[in-house]
């Protein structure tokens, strides 16, 4: 439970939903135990006027007797009618309090999970899978919310219910009190036994379904490689495992569930009998009459729901507790990339990396040894290496997804820490390696970076992107939508579209992370004198493994194996024979060959 203390602040702030759900909860329960003893009254008045009745003979005041016995049973029966009318609206009152307090809190919950999630580092996402961010922000707080609802509800209702009808029930006849009240312990118990073996098999239900669906996304994302390699057949045998596993789970969970009801409505059963056996003893000695065995039966049968949900109530809370320790370990997360100094100056992108070395605090990989070079603002810099050389590490301390391990980034004479990261990240335009479109308009993916962006502003960064025409070759132009990852569009026009979303903010630094590794040559010049005309009066950064990219910077460095081994114009390096010119001609010769 004490992983559930912390939400005590949602309970504080939403008290008046709570208050009121108690409050009605009371009055609700008075209306229940009323007709009870009203039925009381009810059947010991017919069995006495039946035995009055009967001395009279036939004749006139029979009749009115007959009529004034009938009048008074039906006033009883409006009575009991009242009751359960009254009963029914302050349910429906608990309801519109305790659950949709529930709901709220949900809601609360979700936003603060989402929130937090946004203000932690890549490095939280790196060791922390997908699947399990949105397991815990929407099946956990899912089971969070059946506490504050139905398991608060209903044990409310619980506490309530129970002191009113035992203690009543007790000024009325404690030996019956006992003996009907017997079974009840045993009810609860069983349930709870019960329940548990229900959660648990639909855990292994849900795990086994998980596996199955699974396996039937990746068979159909995968269908033309097993095509091609003829495994069909193999893989309809895995499928008919995984569903055979599954069956024989949902089989035994419909086993357990069939137990549910039987046991409930036996245990009842019992208590009826020895409520009946037991009073019609004291009937016969004439301790009590009829009426009270009738009231104690619906006593009974009342106390039976909340007697059964005690077991189900407690499944609940541990289940929430398991998922708020769960959520409780995310939000406890801290997020170490924070801003000194929250300067929020303007960024012309004079950039300065002294002596930075870094390591992936994940998987324990040196991506940088004492790096260091510089670049004025309005320059551009081309970075080049091979694959896992750094490249991407630069881009990713550049922008402060990361902070390295040693060394310091200046940024205009400042250092990066001393931005703020809004500030900071916003005069930076980022073309990612791995181009992530949203499934929206291509205007509104453009427009992602600013808040109320121009559509002026939209048409020429994709004017800029060199890509307007192929956007308005489109049906609907800038409003077409594009399908999941952008799968609407080609890899140039993607590459393209991401280009202008990162200018359309109008950046200072341009930042290019292999943006081209993914499209042929002849793309890749068409978006290079893209370009050109793009990278005139900002800081540009282009990162790539292909020399061919690396024709447009005014200086370029390479990297190995995470340390800065050559650094100088296209000229220089290619004089010097070193790596740089090593690459050239292995990639040109490459590009010749392919040609041919």
């Amino acid at each position: 439970m004490s992983s559930l203390w912390r939400l005590n602040k949602y309970l504080y702030k939403y008290k008046g939903y709570l208050l009121l759900g108690i409050l009605f909860t009371i009055i609700s329960n008075i209306f229940v135990m009323i007709p009870a003893q009203l039925v009381r009254v009810a059947i010991d008045y017919v069995v006495e006027s039946f035995s009055f009745y009967q001395m009279f003979e036939q004749g006139a005041s029979t009749a009115s007797i007959r009529a004034a016995f009938l009048d008074f049973i039906f006033v009883f029966g409006v009575l009991i009618l009242a009751m359960a009318f009254l009963r029914g609206f302050f349910l429906f009152l608990i309801r519109q309090t305790i659950i949709v307090m529930s709901r709220l809190i949900e809601y609360d919950l979700k936003n603060e999970i989402f929130a937090h999630y946004q203000q932690l580092p890549l490095s939280f996402y790196r060791k922390n899978s997908t699947g399990d961010l949105m397991a815990r922000i929407t099946e956990d707080v899912s089971r969070v919310r059946m506490y504050f609802g139905p398991a608060l509800m209903y044990g409310i209702n619980l506490l309530v219910l129970f002191p009113l009808v035992i203690g009543y029930m007790l000024t009325v006849n404690v030996p019956l009190t006992i003996y009907s009240l017997l079974p009840l312990p045993v009810l609860s118990i069983s349930i709870y036994i019960v329940n548990n073996m229900i959660n648990e098999r639909s855990e292994k239900i849900q795990r086994s379904l998980s596996g199955l669906s699974t396996f039937v996304q990746e068979s159909f994302s995968g269908i033309r490689v097993l095509k091609a390699f003829v495994r069909e057949e193999d893989s309809s045998h895995k499928f008919a495992t995984a569903s055979e596993d599954y069956k024989e789970k949902s089989i035994s969970l419909t086993k357990v569930q069939a137990l549910f009801f039987p046991l409930i409505m036996g245990l009842v059963g019992i208590s009826t009998i020895i409520t009946v056996y037991v009073g019609g003893n004291q009937v016969i000695d004439g301790t009590i009459g009829y009426g009270v065995i009738a009231e104690f039966i619906l006593y009974v049968n009342m106390l039976t729901w909340p007697v059964t949900s005690l077991g189900w109530i407690t499944s609940i809370v541990q289940r929430a507790a398991a998922s708020q320790t769960r959520i409780n370990e995310f939000l406890d997360e801290k997020n170490t990339i924070t801003s000194d100094e929250h300067l929020t100056e303007d960024i012309h992108g004079t950039i300065k990396f002294q002596d930075i070395s870094f390591e992936y605090p994940d998987s324990g990989i040196k991506a940088l040894k004492n790096v260091s070079f510089s670049i004025h603002a309005g320059e551009s810099l081309a970075i080049i290496g091979t694959t896992g050389s750094g490249k991407s590490t630069i881009a990713n301390l550049l922008m402060r997804m990361y902070d390295p391990v040693s060394g310091e980034i200046i940024v205009d004479d400042h250092p990066l820490k001393a931005y703020d990261l809004s500030h900071l990240r916003k005069n930076i335009g980022y073309v990612p390696q791995d181009v992530f479109l949203f499934s929206d308009s291509i205007s509104n993916n453009i427009g992602f970076g600013l808040d109320h962006i121009p559509q002026e502003v939209v048409e020429k960064a994709a004017k800029d992107a060199d890509v307007y025409q192929n956007i308005m070759d489109f049906p609907n132009g800038f409003e077409t939508r594009l399908g999941e990852r952008g799968i609407t569009l080609s890899g140039g026009q993607k590459q393209r579209v991401s280009i202008a979303r990162a200018i359309a903010k109008d950046p200072s630094i341009l930042l290019l992370d292999d943006c081209l590794s993914a499209v042929d040559t002849k793309t890749e010049n068409v978006i290079l004198n893209a370009l050109k005309g793009i990278m005139e009066g900002r800081t540009s950064i282009i990162i790539s493994h292909r020399v061919s990219s690396a024709k447009l910077a005014d200086k370029i460095i390479v990297l190995d194996d995470g340390k800065l081994v050559e650094e100088g114009s296209h000229e220089t390096l290619m004089a010097s024979k070193g790596v740089y010119a090593e690459l050239y001609e292995k990639q040109t010769q490459s590009g010749e060959t392919m040609e041919k």
